[in-house]
């Protein structure tokens, strides 16, 4: 089923979001000082282009550097970024058909805001992640003796 959305999705929404992201990757590698932005534009484009069967988990290890990295990232591509997720998911939303590509294309809103402090992981990954962490948190803790 996964491959039938991406393919899909694809075609209808993926490539032209993927262009995109490409652009605002160029336009910062352009700049130089923004090059960590323009490496998290590419990663967002790959994920943009095949987003079914993966997802986004939050690093544990981000602090203040990610945060000022989403403000400044917010600012320079996020807003429009995000924006063009918007109008995509409304568009494929006017069909039956389109409504999982179009929660999909909202469900990527979040990550297209506030990109820092995240990853992009296999939905098997994440899943077993958060089993070893909600078994791990489950288990009393042991005092040495």
């Amino acid at each position: 089923m996964r491959l039938i959305l991406n393919v899909i999705w694809f075609v209808l929404a993926g490539l032209w979001l993927a262009i995109s992201y490409l652009l605002a990757a160029l336009l910062m590698f352009i700049l130089i000082i923004t090059i960590p932005f323009a490496l998290q534009a590419v990663k967002l484009a790959m994920f943009a282009l095949w987003p079914f069967g993966r997802t986004v988990v939050k690093r544990p290890d981000a602090g203040a550097p990610s945060f000022i990295g989403n403000v400044l990232w917010l600012i320079l591509a996020g807003w429009w970024l995000s924006l063009g997720h918007l109008v995509t998911g409304l568009v494929l939303c006017i069909t039956i058909i389109g409504i999982p590509l179009g929660l999909g294309s909202f469900k990527m809103i979040p990550v297209c805001l506030w990109p820092f402090g995240r990853e992009i992981v296999p939905v098997e990954q994440a899943d077993a992640t958060a089993t070893i962490g909600a078994g791990s948190a489950a288990q009393p803790r042991r005092t040495p003796a």
